[in-house]
């Protein structure tokens, strides 16, 4: 019988008893013996799934948000122990980008009757420490409105709070000089936001960087968004729905394996949705990093 680690996080918006019951009887109805753990503190996702891949667990499940994905998806990179995604918190941008479901109870048959794939992971070096991303890092204004928004507007309103702070802040919206080092090519821009993005969408299924943005190519994207008011502001996210080129375009693109991020004025960083620290960073490509469990069709 497959064994099946799954941790929760109490904190998240949409991890109640009863849905975790619930979960857990899909899992077993499914001919999986589910172990369910919950954190208690920061790295705690983190250190249970690196004792989960010692105990010879098939797969890691975590129900809760992007941050406590992602702590968990560090310990299981390089290894063949799965991870299985059950959207608990406000973005589950991963979850998104691959079509995981919203329910929990669906969202557990994934890894009952879904496929393993390799994805890759973003490495991000930023403030004397590093972390993995799946989805996107970035520097600017997007890392402002993770900072500015609160944790009880997030479990209320979910992705809806993210939105709010946006609002609230676009007016204030300011272009830096960004030093870009790009696989060693260097460029310069005059940017609100410099992201690099790992899967196709930054806000499922909003927001969508292009049809050739994957997170299994090999290959970080980087787009640059320049804006210095609140009109610009609005002119680069149309531009950026449209995927607008050219010289009069508020949006720049290109590929590379390693980025390198500096800044004239310190700006914060975000991965995922979660602060990062500061300028500069460096962000790396992991090819193959982890295995997903996604649904059949994805």
């Amino acid at each position: 019988m497959p064994r099946a680690l799954v941790i929760t996080n109490p904190a998240a918006a949409r991890t109640k008893p009863r849905t975790v019951r619930e979960v857990r009887d899909v899992l077993r109805r499914g001919g999986w013996q589910a172990e369910i753990v919950a954190t208690g503190g920061p790295g705690d996702a983190r250190r249970l799934a690196t004792e989960a891949v010692a105990a010879g667990m098939d797969a890691v499940a975590v129900f809760g948000g992007d941050g406590t994905t992602m702590q968990a998806a560090s310990s299981l990179v390089g290894t063949d122990v799965s991870l299985a995604l059950i959207p608990g918190g406000t973005g589950n941008l991963l979850a998104g980008n691959l079509r995981i479901p919203f329910s929990p109870s669906r969202a557990a048959e994934i890894l009952v009757r879904g496929v393993s794939r390799r994805l890759d992971l973003g490495r991000l070096d930023a403030s004397g420490e590093h972390h993995y991303f799946a989805v996107a890092c970035g520097a600017g204004f997007d890392a402002q409105i993770m900072a500015e928004t609160p944790s009880t507007l997030k479990q209320r309103w979910g992705v809806g709070a993210y939105i709010a702070t946006s609002l609230r802040l676009i007016s204030e919206i300011r272009s830096h000089l960004y030093h870009i080092r790009v696989d060693g090519v260097e460029y310069e821009a005059n940017a609100a936001v410099v992201l690099v993005a790992n899967c196709a969408e930054v806000l499922p299924p909003i927001l969508r960087f292009g049809p050739d943005v994957r997170p299994d190519d090999g290959f970080l994207d980087v787009v640059v968004l320049r804006a210095d008011s609140l009109a610009d502001g609005v002119q680069a996210i149309w531009h950026f729905l449209r995927r607008a080129e050219g010289p009069d375009s508020r949006i720049g693109h290109v590929r590379g394996r390693e980025i390198h991020v500096e800044t004239d004025a310190v700006v914060p960083v975000e991965m995922d949705g979660d602060v990062g620290g500061m300028t500069p960073f460096t962000a790396t490509v992991v090819p193959g990093a982890i295995r997903v469990m996604v649904p059949e069709s994805a």
